[in-house]
């Protein structure tokens, strides 16, 4: 393929995309606002929370923390409660502390600056790319699992190497469209360019998808054959971190664990105790706990 007509295929493929976005795409909570703080919280709220119950929380987390420095002066107590439900609670701790380097070092607003992102706690090469483009409009891929899966299978060629994806990606941006290209991506991957079983037929990427040229489209999935079923979710560790951090959420300071939570025994409860105080979400003190700054 020349560079011409592979640039004319991705102009065509572009075009496809942000024109079924601008008529199909999900109305989620954080898509009708640019402001940084916002954007930078629903991406943090979204790494392992789905679109759409990250948006409604969204929505209620911005009404409480409306801004870094509201989350800043609160305590830890207060930012784990207001985290309730979302799971990886660790997640909330991270964004508590951001907020204090934003406020601290940034005068309380969000850098705009990839070195002055990842540098903030619980923020990754992905969050920040995403806050660059849908918060600053700046020409960057976002490169999460669903997008690098779209644009692997839609717009380059089959042997690039990982090295080089970020930068092919980054010049795929169109011009002043990084926010809609992002949140286009993300649906095209959401709806159609799954995993497995692929919808390709339907997608707006159909006629200029390499991918989906190719005679036996599911062939190229990647498998796991050998890979083992997980284990069932209320005997594992992440459980029960959750129902510890849930109890203390309802309790108004100390509360004592002396027994075990579910299968999990006395001493798997103390073990799960003591890396929630490591990581700085409790207290403890023998066989009580409480939130932090409760």
């Amino acid at each position: 393929m020349t560079p011409s007509v592979a640039a004319e295929r991705i102009a065509v493929a572009e075009a496809a995309v942000l024109d079924w976005y601008a008529a199909n795409g999900r109305d989620l909570a954080f898509r009708h606002t640019t402001d940084p703080w916002a954007i930078l919280v629903s991406e943090v709220l979204a790494q392992q929370t789905q679109a759409a119950r990250a948006a409604e929380a969204w929505t209620r987390f911005m009404a409480e923390f409306p801004t870094p420095a509201a989350v800043a002066a609160a305590s830890p107590a207060t930012v784990i409660r207001a985290w309730r439900g979302l799971g990886y609670n660790r997640r909330a701790v991270a964004l508590r502390n951001a907020a204090i380097l934003i406020v601290q070092e940034h005068g309380g607003r969000v850098p705009d600056t990839l070195d002055a992102l990842v540098a903030l706690p619980g923020i990754g090469p992905y969050t920040a790319r995403a806050v660059l483009a849908i918060a600053f409009n700046r020409p960057v891929a976002a490169l999460d699992v669903n997008i690098r899966r779209v644009i692997g299978r839609a717009l380059l060629a089959s042997n690039v190497k990982p090295l080089e994806l970020q930068a092919l990606a980054d010049g795929l941006v169109p011009d002043g469209q990084a926010a809609a290209w992002t949140h286009a991506l993300m649906d095209v991957g959401a709806a159609f360019c799954r995993p497995h079983d692929p919808r390709c037929g339907e997608c707006p990427l159909r006629t200029s998808c390499r991918y989906a040229a190719t005679p036996e489209p599911k062939a190229g999935l990647a498998t796991n054959p050998g890979a083992k079923p997980s284990a069932k979710f209320a005997s594992t560790t992440r459980w029960l971190r959750g129902r510890i951090l849930d109890r203390l959420r309802d309790a108004p300071g100390w509360l004592n664990f002396d027994d075990g939570i579910g299968s999990h025994s006395r001493a798997d409860v103390h073990a799960s105790l003591s890396r929630l105080a490591i990581e700085g979400m409790i207290e403890l003190d023998h066989s009580r706990a409480r939130l932090v700054g409760s």
